[in-house]
């Protein structure tokens, strides 16, 4: 018992050492800052708008408009696709809609398919020798961030405002182990929980 107790220290240890030496706790400090400055940024955005256009009324009219399969199926495409609309909007419209929890879990659940999709698009890529030297390029600091991190990196890209879709690029791009991809992507369950609550207190 003290032997594995001692070998199971001596790893935290080198761990330690290494993200302190590859500078991932200060990594981690800016993007909290930058992830409250989003959510503050936010919540004052909705405030100002409920307050000058009535946001109930909006959601009701997208309720009324479009059905959930073309909204959820919207958003899956914007999710597989760089990530191009913020969740959060998605998130609003499951906060009005009649089956709140469902649907924000069913978002949740493409957002999380979404990345698995820009996983395999990046594998794609890798095969293109061409491209995958454009993307590479357009992307490099998310692929050192992978190379040096890991697993950890796509837990901050699921949770943070990383976008998940570049970095789910970048993890096929580099051949990421896609059963560890898949564990640490489920990470991408609490963003969307965290910002559900965050919208019911400001509505």
């Amino acid at each position: 018992m003290k032997k594995i107790l001692k070998y199971n220290l001596k790893r935290w240890s080198l761990a330690h050492r290494y993200y302190r030496i590859t500078r991932f706790y200060s990594f981690l400090k800016n993007t909290a800052y930058q992830a409250f400055f989003v959510i503050v940024i936010f919540v004052l955005l909705l405030m100002v708008v409920n307050y000058f256009m009535n946001i109930n009324l909006l959601i009701e009219h997208i309720l009324v408009t479009y059905s959930p399969k073309i909204v959820i199926l919207f958003f899956l495409i914007s999710e597989s696709i760089l990530g191009l609309i913020p969740p959060e909007i998605f998130i609003l419209w499951s906060a009005k809609s009649g089956s709140t929890l469902l649907f924000l879990f069913i978002l949740a659940t493409a957002s999380y398919i979404g990345g698995v999709l820009s996983y395999f698009i990046g594998m794609r890529i890798s095969l293109m020798p061409a491209v995958r030297k454009h993307v590479e390029r357009k992307i490099k600091q998310h692929i050192i961030n992978l190379r040096k991190w890991g697993g950890l990196f796509i837990v901050l890209g699921a949770i943070f405002p990383i976008p998940h879709a570049i970095v789910s690029i970048g993890a096929g791009l580099i051949d990421y182990k896609f059963k560890y991809y898949l564990l640490w992507s489920l990470f991408r369950y609490l963003r969307f929980v965290i910002y559900y609550i965050l919208i019911l207190q400001v509505l």
